[in-house]
């Protein structure tokens, strides 16, 4: 009998987290098995569409329709399985048949779908894929055979191939849309599990899927060569003008400003899908891995064939996406000796026009100074006559004064007075400008 423990109150999306490593687990109840794949690309008004669409598929078989907020769901109908999952960029379905038929895709488990139901699924189809798990006896299969019988069932076309699952089973495939617009793979069981073929199936359409969306990238670095070298010889151009001594420095920084925005407008365009492109690839690259390939005489692994063909398109995309970083560095980095440049300039016409400010105003220092001395002579003048006056009064009532000695004699003492008064006003105006 279970123990219960008082434990804190769960986290509102415990389960939900806990249970997430099983939502998607690829189960296959018998084998052998032919499955179908489409990986559509979808809008976010044709992602709403597309549960509506399940929903009717089920309410069609009498299932129980997928919850309004999951993004994977599986379910079986009357002759077939069905398995869907929602991504980021794309929505994936995978259609499960298990009656045999003698040749491997001669009658795909899509036959089994409702045709109108099957018109009707919304957006742009990525990736179309036919699998097929049998029996090494069906088509007469064994290791030391010639695979020309094998390649018959590829159109003829060279096929690529390994043992896979530890020695599980041997996968066959030629990476070529066939006519019915649709790509193959052959799978012979040797030793399957009923499990290990469900995530061997899942990790082959994975790798179909995962390196179309990669690919996405690939036609955008082609596009954007002529842009990145127009960038650069413009950058060149603008670089080599800044050298020269009589460049015009406020057009040569429009320039660089439009430039940079040029350069951020396509890295800020482009840079989710050359993101995207390197995350596709190494699921990719993980998805190889898992597969545990053995190779098998005579023909390339996938993993070979994939890396040859698929490599030097990620490592244009990386070398773009990379090359343009560098470009809009270097044009920050011009930017800001240019910029540093204007502002030397700037900071020389500033120091010279302080200079002249500052003798214009030791110019008007002086100037003040000698209407300063011209003022006190003034004002003595004005000041003695004015004790002339008062000393002709006090004459004139009868005091004995002499007008001219009184006149003369307070000279000395009213320029001293006013030196005084001057010296005194200075300090305080010297106090004032200090505080």
């Amino acid at each position: 009998m279970a123990t219960l423990f008082q434990i804190p109150q769960n986290h509102p999306q415990r389960f939900t987290l806990h249970n997430e490593v099983h939502a998607r687990a690829p189960s296959i109840p018998s084998l052998p098995v032919r499955a179908s794949y489409l990986a559509v690309s979808l809008s976010s008004d044709e992602k709403n569409q597309e549960r509506k669409h399940l929903v009717a598929l089920c309410q069609r078989f009498g299932s129980v329709p997928p919850d309004p907020d999951v993004d994977h769901f599986s379910a079986s109908f009357d002759s077939f399985q069905m398995s869907w999952e929602q991504h980021g960029e794309f929505s994936a379905y995978i259609f499960y048949a298990y009656d045999t038929t003698q040749e491997p895709f001669a009658e795909p488990a899509l036959k089994k779908v409702p045709v109108d139901w099957l018109s009707q699924i919304g957006g742009k189809v990525m990736v179309a894929a036919h699998a097929s798990i049998v029996s090494p006896e069906s088509i007469h299969y064994h290791d030391e055979m010639d695979l020309s019988p094998i390649s018959a069932y590829f159109a003829g076309n060279a096929i690529v191939g390994a043992k896979v699952s530890g020695g599980a089973a041997s996968v066959f495939t030629d990476f070529r849309i066939h006519v019915d617009g649709f790509s193959r793979f052959l799978v012979v069981n040797h030793d399957l599990r009923t499990a290990q073929a469900g995530r061997l199936l899942h990790r082959l359409f994975d790798i179909e899927v995962y390196r179309v969306m990669a690919l996405l990238a690939f036609p955008i670095a082609r596009k954007l060569y002529p842009e990145l070298k127009k960038a650069d010889r413009q950058l060149y151009a603008i670089t080599n003008s800044m050298t020269q001594a009589d460049n015009d420095d406020a057009k040569l920084l429009d320039e660089l400003t439009a430039l940079a925005a040029e350069v951020e407008n396509h890295i800020s365009s482009h840079q989710f899908r050359f993101a995207a492109a390197s995350a596709y690839y190494q699921l990719v690259g993980q998805r190889l891995v898992d597969l545990r390939e053995v190779r098998i005489q005579g023909i390339q692994t996938l993993g070979e064939f994939i890396k040859r063909r698929l490599e030097p398109a990620m490592n244009t995309c990386n070398s773009i996406s990379h090359r343009f970083n560098l470009v809009s560095e270097r044009v920050s980095n011009a930017s800001q000796l240019l910029r540093t440049k204007v502002d030397i300039i700037i900071e020389r016409q500033n120091q010279g026009l302080l200079a002249s400010m500052a003798l214009r105003a030791k110019m008007q220092l002086r100037m003040q100074q000698m209407v300063e001395s011209i003022s006190m002579v003034a004002i003595t003048y004005y000041a003695a006559s004015l004790i002339g006056k008062i000393a002709e009064a006090l004459h004139a009532l009868g005091w004995h004064v002499n007008p001219e000695f009184a006149e003369g004699v307070s000279i000395p003492f009213i320029l001293i007075i006013i030196a005084i008064s001057t010296k005194r006003i200075h300090k305080i105006i010297a106090n004032t400008t200090d505080s």
